[in-house]
C-alpha cells in the first residue's frame, strides 16, 4: 500500500506524479492517504495531499485502477476535528472535492473519538456507503477493546463494521499491536494495513548511527530508534540482505506479510527509484529460519 503522507511534504506535485505512475506500473493499485496530510508542514492546511492525487487522477485517467483510502477524524490547520456526524458529512465532501472523486474505496476513522457515541460515527458511515460515496470503513489508532465495542454496536444496530486496521506496527514497534491489537483483529477478521512499516526509514538501513538521521525531515523519529535493541534489528535485516540478495527495505517489509492478519505494509517513496525496494517485498519470500533470526532480533 502507497503512503500518500509524502505528496505535498517532502515531494511536490511532479514528482509524486511520477512516483504514482511507477507504482501503478508495477501492478499495484492500493494508495492511502488522509485529509490532515500535510497539515503540520509549515505554510500547509491540510489537504495537499488529496489535492495532489486528485489532480493525478484527472491528469492520468487512472482512477478506476486504484483502491483509494483516505481518514478523517484528526486536526485541521483549521481547528476542525473528530468523528461527529454533522464533521464527517463535511469532511467526506472536502475530500471528495479534492480528490476529484464521487467515492472512496475505504474511508477510515484516524483516531478514536471518545467524545462522539461509536453509534453516531457508524452511522454517518452508514449514510455515506448508502449514498455510495464510500464502499467500506476502516479504523486507525484504536485499542482493540473500542474495536470491539465498535462490531458489537454494528451488528446490533444493523450498522456499517469496521473491515480494517491501521495500526503502527513494524520490526521495531511490536508489544502494543501483538498484545492488544492482533488478538482483536483476528477475533473480529480484520485486514490490517500497518502504517510506519519502515520505522520511518530507520529499516531501509539508509541510517546508520543516530548522527545520519539529523537534520533529515524525519530524523528525530528515527533517532529514537538507535538503542541495543535497535541495532540489533538492523544486524539481522544485515544477515538476511546478505543471504537473499535483497534489500533491507524489501525484507522489513516481507517479514511483515509474513505475519499473520497483515493485508498490506503502508510504506512511502520520495522517487520511483526508491519504489523499487517497496514493490519487490510481495515476492520475496523469506525462509522460515530468516523469519526466526528477524523476530528473535526485534524480541520485546
Amino acid at each position: 500500500m502507497l503512503g500518500g503522507n509524502v505528496f505535498g511534504w517532502t515531494i511536490d506535485a511532479e514528482t509524486s506524479f511520477r512516483v504514482l505512475d511507477a507504482f501503478v506500473d508495477h501492478g499495484f493499485n492500493f494508495i492511502d492517504t488522509a485529509d490532515v496530510y500535510s497539515a503540520w508542514k509549515p505554510g500547509n492546511r491540510g489537504g495537499e495531499s488529496e489535492t495532489i492525487l486528485g489532480q493525478w487522477f484527472a491528469r492520468s485517467g487512472k482512477r478506476d485502477k486504484i483502491v483509494l483510502a483516505t481518514k478523517v477524524g484528526f486536526e485541521m490547520g483549521d481547528g476542525g476535528k473528530g468523528l461527529s456526524r454533522a464533521y464527517i458529512l463535511k469532511e467526506v465532501e472536502a475530500s471528495l472535492k479534492r480528490l476529484q472523486t464521487d467515492h472512496i474505496d475505504l474511508y477510515q476513522s484516524h483516531t478514536d473519538d471518545q467524545s462522539v457515541p461509536l453509534e453516531e460515527t457508524l452511522g454517518a458511515y452508514r449514510s455515506l456507503i448508502e449514498q455510495g460515496k464510500v464502499t467500506i470503513i476502516g479504523a486507525s489508532n484504536y485499542r482493540g477493546e473500542r474495536l470491539r465495542e465498535a462490531n458489537q454496536i454494528a451488528r446490533r444496530e444493523s450498522l456499517p463494521c469496521y473491515q480494517t486496521l491501521q495500526p503502527e506496527y513494524n520490526l521495531y514497534d511490536r508489544q502494543n499491536f501483538e498484545q492488544d491489537l492482533l488478538p482483536a483483529a483476528e477475533e473480529l477478521k480484520l485486514d490490517v494495513v500497518p502504517y510506519f512499516s519502515l520505522a520511518s526509514g530507520f529499516l531501509t538501513g539508509k541510517y546508520k548511527t543516530k548522527a545520519d538521521s539529523e537534520g533529515k525531515n524525519r530524523g528525530t523519529r528515527v533517532a529514537k530508534y538507535f538503542d541495543e535493541r535497535g541495532m540489533k534489528i538492523l544486524q539481522a535485516l544485515d544477515e538476511v540482505a546478505a543471504e537473499s540478495g535483497a534489500r533491507q527495505a524489501t525484507i522489513a517489509l516481507a517479514w511483515l506479510l509474513a505475519q499473520p492478519t497483515i493485508l498490506a505494509p503502508i510504506a512511502s517513496a520520495t522517487s520511483p527509484e526508491q519504489l523499487e525496494s517497496l514493490v519487490a517485498a510481495p515476492d520475496l519470500k523469506l525462509s522460515p529460519e530468516q523469519i526466526q533470526k528477524l523476530s528473535d532480533a526485534s524480541s520485546y
